[in-house]
């Protein structure tokens, strides 16, 4: 560790946790705004909004003064589909929350229900820059097409843990979906729109005349979906499924984003010019399934030059929710392989606070928007680079969690058993 980087440290241990007024001076500023990266630049937060950035800030004198010495500071990470709160161990059943094997649980199923803001897994994460994340639902096999309502989680206080519940309805399609139905991709359309028309057929006087797909609370919560309120997430990946699922989407009037989109990129033009979002995993590059035979290294790069709206997610790898904190490193991945750094940052900051919606208070660092950002001691796409000190909503939060207590506990017996003096 470098003598600026102690230092720093120092400085942010022994600031106040929730002053009223914080100054973070001398740093370099990835604002994600118009006015883009500020060089020696000062934040200026008051409560939990930030009140001034730029080079020439005027610090009130009430404020806490904290030179960072050059740091690198971004917005607070935001990780676009996890189950944070929702599970612990995956491989353990009673420890997951995310949904149901049970089909007649469907789309009014709400993830909100079952959220521990208490779970060892949130500091892991936020420690490591993570602030916000969709806490997604997900079924197993035979669970239902509609996984249900996800919430947008905010990883930095108990008590606003919640940052928007319902902010989506997931759904599963390509080859799981259709095992779901018993058929292929014909199958899998007609269940969708039988659901669809269930919800358009709701109060009707001449309802349509066949056995329901759908229960009375499931069809409530689908209204706002085919209302245009509320974004359907759907998982597929092959560029068949999108290319159908845009004339689905069109037909019904609903906001479509597409998770997984391992094939995406070959149908780049028709999202870009239908405005709709792809969160990916950017180092899923391998034929896995016949519907990710066209995966590729670049597909983020490729999608990005299209003018699609990206995001990028660490659950489609296998990582699963405890290491949501890579998404930083799948985002220096996608530089690697032709994506802009600065729209990589922005995959893993702005663009899923737009894609669900709350762009107007988080994503950037600008005036009147919630000062949520992370101190860097290095470039934040790069693995070596530590994050020094995290900010939620203005809060500076305790840099602890489960790893680092076991840590500092074990690291202090192996120090006591070097120095204890020998038996005789």
């Amino acid at each position: 560790m470098t003598r600026t980087l102690v230092l720093l440290c120092a400085a942010l241990a022994y600031a106040p946790a929730h002053a009223a007024t914080v100054a973070l001076t001398h740093a370099r500023i990835h604002t994600l705004s118009a006015v883009g990266t500020l060089e020696n630049a000062t934040l200026l937060i008051r409560n939990d909004a930030i009140e001034a950035v730029g080079p020439e800030v005027a610090i009130p004198p009430d404020a806490t003064v904290i030179d960072t010495k050059g740091a690198v500071i971004t917005p607070g990470l935001f990780d676009a589909y996890t189950h944070l709160g929702l599970e612990e161990i995956s491989g353990v059943e009673e420890s997951v929350n995310s949904g149901s094997n049970n089909p007649r649980y469907s789309a009014a199923l709400d993830v909100v229900d079952g959220l521990n803001p208490r779970s060892v897994l949130i500091p892991v994460n936020r420690i490591e820059g993570i602030t916000y994340a969709m806490a997604a639902p997900s079924s197993g096999p035979e669970g239902p097409l509609f996984e249900g309502r996800g919430a947008v989680v905010s990883l930095g206080t108990l008590d606003s843990f919640v940052a928007k519940p319902q902010a989506a309805m997931f759904v599963v399609l390509g080859e799981g979906g259709a095992a779901r139905v018993k058929g292929g991709r014909p199958a899998l359309l007609l269940a969708l729109r039988e659901a669809f028309e269930e919800v358009r057929q709701l109060g009707s006087s001449s309802p349509v005349q066949r056995p329901a797909q759908l229960g009375a609370l499931d069809a409530a919560a689908l209204k706002p979906v085919l209302a245009g309120e509320m974004p359907l997430v759907a998982d597929v990946n092959s560029a068949a499924d999108i290319h159908a699922l845009l004339q689905l989407a069109e037909d019904y009037g609903f906001k479509l984003i597409i998770h997984g989109g391992a094939e995406a990129h070959l149908v780049a033009k028709e999202l870009a010019a239908k405005q709709v979002p792809v969160i990916l995993d950017p180092t899923l590059n391998l034929p896995t399934h016949f519907e990710s035979l066209a995966a590729r290294a670049d597909a983020a790069a490729i999608l990005a030059k299209a003018g699609v709206r990206i995001a990028f997610s660490s659950e489609g790898s296998g990582n699963g929710s405890h290491n949501s904190r890579n998404i930083r490193q799948l985002a220096g991945n996608a530089v690697a392989h032709g994506l802009p750094w600065n729209a990589a940052l922005a995959a893993v900051t702005f663009n899923p606070a737009a894609i669900y919606g709350l762009d107007s208070t988080l994503g950037t660092l600008e005036v009147g928007k919630q000062a949520s950002f992370v101190v860097w001691d290095g470039d934040p796409l790069e693995a070596t680079t530590t994050a020094v000190q995290v900010y939620a909503a203005g809060r500076a939060v305790p840099m602890k969690s489960r790893q680092t207590e076991l840590r500092d506990r074990y690291l202090q017996r192996r120090a006591a058993a070097l120095v204890r003096p020998a038996t005789p």
